[in-house]
């Protein structure tokens, strides 16, 4: 029987199901491709060895994660909860702060689709202010709501942005004692100087999320940290699924939490800020693209004369990037990850190309 039919399973689905709009990730959306620029994913991929049996039930809280990143974050070991990437962090501070059809959060577009989705699915308003100049936070307008939670992401993405830390700070003092500050420092190790990290003695309602899958180069373990008071961090336990995180994933995110591991990350962090930097000096000079966004991340946010036309002429030379032009606040713009020095270079052979034809095309026509 069809789940068309008025018995279907469809049916049965809750209506906030049936109405929800998923979030569209960018290993869902792609379509072959040989060169993935398209994920924000870390191309200088570490490797690392497991050890013993899996036969026993995992810690849900695994000391040696939690003790080594406490100690390389700056913060106490109860500060730390370790999850299924920072999304997860996301779903808990929600499920666990919001009344369903009653409280809000706040997010500055554009940003991180997962802040909006994650709220909805838990029938949680969403107030949208949109960022100034897509770099700076509305202050007025987000001091005009009134929600639970206030996410700001920075480095922003997808414009790979810094929020100011005037501004955060601004933020604290406005929302203490009324709701929590979510910080999202996935993209921190690019610019390590931006973090907040020292604010948590100092501001109880603050949150910061971390996670392994950028910098670290560990998208495909799923592994993220909320750090925050412990009285906010005893909350989410409450919360949390009771076996979050495989041995395997705890095994792997403790070797990468080590000194050599961490050593291995900031030799990568460097090596991919170079390559960033040395792809923002190409863009600049290629008429058809007409604004570059400045980046503290391992991404490029571009704006161009058609960004549906600029994805597709680059899946044709079997690369992926990701078109962004329906984010609140932009228009016609791609963001490009920052791969290999080789993927960089066939990128940028692509794209000159891609912007050649065009200007000979639009000479034709004239």
């Amino acid at each position: 029987m069809s789940d068309n039919t008025p018995t279907g399973v469809n049916n049965l689905a809750r209506q906030i199901v049936k109405d929800l709009v998923p979030y569209a990730s960018a290993r869902s959306s792609m379509s072959g491709g040989a060169v993935w620029l398209n994920a924000n994913e870390n191309a200088l991929a570490p490797g690392y060895q497991l050890d013993g049996t899996f036969n026993r039930y995992p810690s849900c809280q695994p000391k040696a994660v939690i003790n080594a990143y406490a100690e390389y974050a700056g913060v106490a070991p109860e500060q730390v909860l370790v999850s299924r990437g920072a999304d997860e962090g996301i779903e808990l501070l929600i499920r666990s702060f919001c009344e369903p059809k009653q409280d809000s959060i706040t997010i500055c577009p554009p940003t991180y689709g997962m802040y909006a989705i994650s709220a909805e699915s838990n029938q949680t308003m969403v107030n949208k202010v949109l960022l100034i100049n897509n770099e700076q936070l509305d202050l007025a307008g987000i001091f005009a709501t009134s929600p639970k939670l206030v996410f700001i992401c920075s480095p922003n993405n997808p414009t790979g942005d810094l929020i100011p830390r005037e501004q955060i700070i601004a933020v604290l003092q406005h929302f203490a004692g009324k709701a929590l500050v979510v910080v999202d420092e996935a993209y921190i190790e690019f610019a390590p100087q931006a973090s907040v990290v020292n604010l948590l003695s100092q501001y109880p309602h603050l949150v910061i999320l971390r996670t392994l899958s950028k910098a670290f180069g560990l998208a495909g373990l799923r592994c993220g940290f909320t750090l925050a008071s412990a009285e906010i961090i005893n909350a989410l336990k409450k919360m949390i699924a009771p076996y979050p995180i495989a041995e395997p994933v705890a095994q792997i995110a403790a070797q990468a939490l080590s000194a050599t591991g961490i050593a291995q990350m900031q030799q990568s962090v460097a090596s991919i800020n170079q390559l960033r930097d040395d792809f923002i000096v190409f863009a600049k000079t290629q008429s058809g693209i007409n604004k570059v966004w400045p980046s503290n991340a391992n991404y490029v946010l571009l704006q161009v004369d058609n960004a549906a036309d600029c994805v597709s002429a680059l899946i044709k030379s079997d690369i992926l990037i990701r078109n962004q032009s329906s984010q609140l606040g932009l228009s016609q713009v791609v963001r490009v990850s920052v791969g290999t020095a080789d993927e960089m270079q066939r990128l940028q052979q692509a794209m000159q190309q891609y912007f050649l034809n065009n200007q000979a095309t639009k000479r034709a026509r004239a």
